[in-house]
């Protein structure tokens, strides 16, 4: 498991769309398999799955995004997983790196 979080403001559904855009277009593998959004007043959270092939683990590899927050302020998240190979010790854990990198990478550019 890899784990990146930033604060970040802006437009929310501009966020999000740049987010998810950047992980379809980051791998030609990865694929959208859900999500949901929720609203309460102006608070709003999304919350997106993924998943990619992972080439030097030989393994799928998850991505779970989370964006939430209110007035232009938010928090995004983002959580990889089972990228990893071993029974009892997480070993080979680049594909979780690798697809975590491409949201730190467009989080960078907001």
């Amino acid at each position: 498991m890899a784990r990146y979080e930033k604060m970040v403001s802006g437009n929310f559904d501009t966020i999000l769309r740049q987010m998810e855009q950047a992980v379809m277009e980051g791998s030609l593998s990865a694929s959208f398999e859900d999500g949901v959004d929720y609203t309460v007043e102006d608070f709003r959270c999304a919350v997106r799955i993924f998943e990619r092939y992972s080439w030097t683990g030989g393994n799928r590899v998850s991505l779970t995004l989370t964006l939430t927050g209110q007035d232009d302020l938010y928090l995004l998240s983002a959580i990889t997983s089972g990228g990893s190979q071993g029974m009892f010790f997480k070993l080979n854990t680049w594909g979780e790196n690798a697809f975590l990198d491409t949201i730190r990478e467009a989080a960078d550019d907001l």
